[in-house]
């Protein structure tokens, strides 16, 4: 199944992501890691991205598309994939549709994890990170045992900066605006599929591969 995996940062896409990848034997294709492996290996698009990104510009949607056409050649995505992190916006939508109509592989269908403003806004600024081992918490939905330390190790918890209520707003909002679009541009293509993304993390997986298992 051709796949792309919406939602709201904080919505559980990425875990959502690594486990669908291993319950259905495809991969999840996140176009931060093809930006990075691009740049490590040095390849014309990878130049062309570095170039972009040590300028502090925003790396085109060309490169990001042409970057995407290439993994989707590989063996390990014919049987499918689960786009993550992309399209981002109505633009790069159609880009992607262009490039896979090409290809003869339009997607099959589109999930979305919903979940509420409060929720999200819970999940991103209650995050915890420990110090020594890494492990995370939430304050408000799994809070550690201890307050301000890790159940493991007994490391310090810290809050990373960018987990601020401000920041987070503003990355919330900026979905608002360009991502949230989305829901309509594949409502209309008749490929989207709500999934509500609270509650047991297995329950959802179990509800978002029941859709996958219809398209």
């Amino acid at each position: 199944m051709r796949t792309v995996l919406l939602g709201a940062p904080g919505s559980g896409k990425g875990t959502q992501g690594v486990v669908l990848s291993k319950k259905f034997n495809i991969p999840q294709i996140s176009t931060g890691d093809l930006l990075r492996a691009a740049v490590k290996a040095g390849s014309e698009l990878g130049k062309k991205a570095k170039s972009a990104m040590d300028a502090g510009a925003l790396v085109s949607d060309d490169i990001v598309i042409g970057l995407i056409r290439e993994r989707l050649s590989e063996a390990d995505a014919q049987n499918g994939y689960i786009l993550d992190g992309f399209p981002r916006n109505i633009p790069q939508a159609e880009a992607l549709d262009e490039m896979l109509q090409q290809l003869g592989q339009p997607l099959q269908g589109v999930v979305l994890l919903d979940v509420p403003f409060d929720e999200l806004m819970q999940r991103l600024t209650g995050r915890r990170t420990c110090k020594d081992c890494g492990a995370i918490y939430n304050i408000y939905l799994s809070p550690p045992k201890t307050e301000g330390h890790c159940d493991r190790c007994g490391g310090e918890l810290f809050q990373r900066e960018d987990d601020n209520e401000e920041t987070i707003a503003n990355r919330l909002k900026v979905y608002e605006e360009q991502t949230a679009p989305l829901v309509g541009y594949y409502q209309k293509q008749d490929k989207l599929h709500a999934i509500p993304g609270t509650g047991d993390i297995d329950e959802i997986t179990n509800k978002v591969g029941a859709v996958f298992d219809e398209i």
